[in-house]
């Protein structure tokens, strides 16, 4: 029989459901199981596309094209755990979808309630899964707080699925907030009123995880225990960490949660092999070189603006055994500067990563130039390549009007643009180029160098292009294309000429990396930048910029 484990969350939001689902598929991976996670979101959106990052955060994109949540990104990075468009099922798909078959008269005729109709729907998209032949546990995280009505039908799913498969095959994990008063006392009354929610929609949970500030000791597992009817082994400190998320799997595993889920889910295992969450962890908290990164963009105020560009530049360190600090830089407001270099003093590299909008492009166009004059290790994404291109076709080609047909629809000479087909079109969601393509990379090239192979498939997510009505010229004056299309139809990725480290790829190379196995061009790029100031410790670090 397949199994299923429900993730839910009471008292707030942002506890970080999202982790603790993927560290406990990171936990059942170690342990042997083939998984698959999927993430249930209550809004009316049929997808996170349209959503602005400071709604939601980045938008995750998978390899079928599917525009999702963010927490899928932590699943990619935690597990193995295959991703697309059936692990993300959100409200306005459901009921799309519902819809839809009613107007076809698949119901014959008989009243659309979300009373089956909408729960069946839910359990199907669920099943269809969970029962694929390669998946031996499939962990669902359903969005938003229990008591939230938007997450109702969701969790009345669950509820039918738990009844119906049984507790050996079905398992609830509730994750919950241990808040800290004033005076430093730990309470549990808002966990009790969670568990009391949940169990009034008619699931009891089976294993608790108790967001607190600090690890809680026995006798408060014992009263949680006691006042939500969770066994008391089954009770576990889901506390803060000190340096690094990535500590949460090895967190879990100390107190045996997984152990704990296998045996009440009555599957076999093996010993968990954890030795690479035990060195991604302690290169974040060794002592030894420290990286500056700075991440220019246009969403800088929320960190879940460039979430899988900042965890990559992470990765990007621990594959080159140094830290990596990320200095936040808001674009909009370095076009305010007469002189970058004060800005970017201390600084070992520059990325500039994707964004919609003409807001702080100035000042992403500044950044690429003073990378590209002071021979700064330079990494472009999406929108950070072409920003590359425009600055390169003002201030070295010498087409001063040169921009985007995106910020600029009159400019002069529109060095990136829409692709024909696309001119036209009014309809937003999901028309970008998006999901995985294969792009030849160039012989002779750094980005050939870096990767190491003549092909490769990465995730897009743009509507722009660069113009094949510049490209030749762009290239006449020094500027490298590194990679194409497989058709040779459009521009992957240029580099700069006499430059150490300058390169912006189209695509978005974040989303497949890892902590464990980080992403060649990120790895490649913190190597550039740690080789360019050469290596510092956290006291020189201090000692320097004192």
């Amino acid at each position: 029989m397949k199994k299923y484990v429900f993730v839910t969350g009471g008292v707030c939001s942002s506890l970080g459901k999202g982790i603790a689902a993927a560290s406990l598929g990171s936990l059942m991976e170690c342990r042997g199981l083939r998984i698959r996670i999927v993430k249930v979101d209550p809004y009316i959106n049929v997808d996170a596309g349209t959503m602005s990052p400071y709604q939601h955060g980045e938008v995750y994109v998978t390899d079928d094209g599917a525009e999702t949540d963010l927490d899928l990104g932590n699943y990619a990075r935690f597990t193995q755990s295959s991703l697309s468009k059936a692990s993300s099922i959100t409200t306005g798909q459901v009921y799309q979808e519902v819809i839809q078959r009613e107007r076809e008269g698949r119901y014959l005729g008989r009243t659309v309630q979300v009373i089956p109709h909408i729960t069946d729907r839910i359990k199907q998209r669920i099943l269809a899964v969970g029962e694929q032949s390669d998946v031996d546990l499939t962990i669902v995280e359903i969005g938003g707080t229990v008591g939230d009505i938007e997450s109702v039908p969701f969790l009345e799913a669950a509820r039918q699925m738990i009844h119906e498969l049984g507790h050996e095959n079905v398992l609830s994990v509730h994750l919950t907030l241990i808040p800290e008063t004033a005076g430093g006392e730990l309470k549990t009354k808002p966990t009790q009123h969670s568990v009391k929610e949940l169990r009034e929609i008619g699931i009891q949970p089976d294993v608790l995880l108790c967001r607190a500030p600090a690890q809680l000791d026995d006798d408060m597992r014992r009263k949680i225990a006691l006042f939500t009817n969770v066994d008391f082994d089954a009770v576990f400190s889901a506390a803060d960490v000190s340096k690094t998320i990535y500590e949460i799997p090895l967190m879990f595993h100390a107190q045996k949660m997984d152990e704990i889920i296998l045996d009440r889910l009555k599957v076999p295992y093996g010993e968990a092999d954890l030795d690479g969450w035990s060195r991604v962890v302690g290169v974040f908290q060794s002592s030894g070189p420290i990286v500056r990164i700075a991440v220019v963009g246009k969403y800088i105020d929320l960190n879940d603006s460039y979430k899988s560009v900042d965890e990559a530049l992470y990765h990007g360190g621990v594959a080159n055994d140094v830290r990596v600090e990320l200095v936040k830089m808001d674009s909009e407001k370095l076009e305010k500067l007469d002189d970058l270099g004060e800005a970017f003093s201390g600084i070992d590299g520059i990325l500039v990563p994707g964004g919609f909008g003409s807001r702080g492009i100035d000042g992403m166009i500044r950044t690429a130039q003073y990378a590209r004059e002071n021979n700064v290790p330079y990494l472009g994404i999406c929108l950070g390549m072409q920003v590359m291109v425009i600055e390169y076709a003002r201030n070295v080609v010498g087409l001063a009007d040169a921009d985007s047909t995106e910020f600029a629809p009159e400019c002069e000479h529109p060095v990136v643009s829409l692709l024909e087909e696309q001119v036209d079109v009014k309809n937003y969601g999901g028309t970008m180029r998006l999901g995985a393509s294969t792009s030849v990379l160039v012989e002779g090239t750094q980005l050939r160098e870096v990767y190491g192979t003549a092909t490769v498939s990465e995730r897009h997510r743009h509507r722009y292009e660069v113009a094949n009505k510049y490209r030749y010229r762009l290239a006449a004056a020094g500027l490298i294309v590194a990679a194409v299309t497989a058709d040779d139809a459009l521009v992957e990725s240029v580099q700069w000429s006499r430059h150490d480290w300058g390169i912006g790829v189209q695509f978005h190379p974040e989303f497949k990396s890892k902590p464990i196995d980080a992403h060649p061009l990120f790895a490649s790029f913190i190597a550039a930048s740690l080789g360019r100031t050469g290596v510092k410790d956290a006291a020189e670090r201090v000692a320097s910029s004192a």
